[in-house]
Formats: structure tokens, sequence, C-alpha cells
């Protein structure tokens, strides 16, 4: 299967490195690059690729906004953050806004690759230093000035078979992988998966993922 990918970022040079080094994948087709939001979603229409690597902080429509307008028109397609941001409070953001990954620029071609791979596959794809990051900060409690954290529920209100589904979206596995292990149609998983992001008032398959991680072990 090709995998059509489709690259926003305002830095000439690093974009055009990024595509070229992806061209070479037998199993990639860049399918167009753009150096701003606007011009980045009337291509991602044009094109409608299986995958977007997105910038985080560009002039005039930010990676932020272009997200939320990326998910308003084609909310199949896996946005990826690409960026240099570090920041935890953005990396949320932006899993917020439903992203499916965030990766940092200085990762090597190879594991760009993969990640690029996975994410086409269904799953959730973050830089390990970023998900370090934020479960230590999920784990911290807010102090009494800070913005109180997101309404998360607890796993209590799912079922066994939720939990199931729950466990394996933490090791990162797609759908089909978890229909695989747990004997399901790949339809039911997709099921499953919306009532758990209903259920705990998620809005993606990373959240679960670090719902698993970071609270489970005190529900």
């Amino acid at each position: 299967m090709t995998i059509r990918i489709l690259l926003i970022d305002d830095h000439t040079l690093f974009r055009s490195g990024v595509h070229a080094l992806l061209q070479r994948q037998p199993d990639f087709e860049v399918v167009g690059d753009a150096a701003d939001g606007i011009e980045g979603i009337k291509r991602a229409k044009q094109h409608r690729p299986d995958v977007v690597l997105l910038d985080l902080n560009m002039p005039g429509l930010s990676g932020i906004e272009t997200l939320q307008l990326l998910q308003q028109d084609l909310p199949d397609t896996a946005v990826i953050m690409l960026t240099v941001s570090e920041d935890v409070d953005e990396l949320t953001c932006a899993l917020r806004e439903g992203a499916c990954g965030y990766l940092l620029k200085n990762m090597d071609a190879d594991a760009l690759a993969t990640m690029i791979r996975r994410a086409a596959d269904g799953e959730s794809v973050i830089a390990e230093s970023m998900t370090q990051r934020l479960i230590a900060q999920m784990r911290t409690p807010a102090k009494a000035d800070e913005n109180p954290a997101p309404d998360v529920r607890s796993s209590s209100v799912l079922t066994p078979r939720e939990r199931d589904i729950v466990r394996i979206v933490a090791r990162g596995a797609s759908n089909k992988d978890i229909a695989r292990e747990l004997d399901l149609a790949e339809s039911t998983v997709k099921i499953h998966v919306r009532n758990v992001l209903r259920k705990l008032n998620l809005t993606s398959r990373v959240q679960i993922a670090i719902h698993a991680l970071a609270r489970e072990p005190n529900d």
C-alpha cells in the first residue's frame, strides 16, 4: 500500500529535505507541500493525503488552527505535528485538537518513516521524550493558582472489553492489531474505541494511551 503524504512547513529548506528523504521510501508518495496553513489546507482538500506532517509554529494560520480545519474537512487523515517545540502544553493542545502524533524535528529519517507508517495504520505516535514529560506533568499535583486538569473520568465507567481496548491501545496498537488480538471485527473495535473516548471524555487515541499510562494505577 502506498502512503500519500502532505508536508506543511514554512521553512523551505527543511520542507525540501524531508520531501527528498520521504520520496526515497518505496511505499511513500509525497503528494504535495505547502509553506503555510491556508495553502496546506487547499492542497489537502485537493490531494486527500493519508498523512499530513504539520509544523506547529507558522506565521499567519498557526499549526493548531490548521489542524482544527483539517480535522473538520478531512477527519480520516492522520495529522502528525512535526516540530522543534518540546513544550508539554503545546503537545497537550495538539492532542486535544485531534493530532494523531507529535514528533520532534531532530529525529532521524528512518524513525520518521516508521512513525508515518504507524500513523497511517491508525496508531498514535509521540516522541518518547515528550511522552515521558507529559506523564510526569499529569502525575504532578496542580498548584491552586494553575488551570485545573481536564475532566478525565475514571476507567471504572468502562466495560471489561473496553478496558481491554484501553490496555492494548496504550501499547500503540492499531485497530487491525487489536481486532486480531481480541478476535473481533475491525469495525467492532472502532465502535469500542469511540465508546471509550466518549465515556472517558477524551478526544484521541493518544489521550487513551496517556490515560492508561498515567491514571490506571490510581483508578
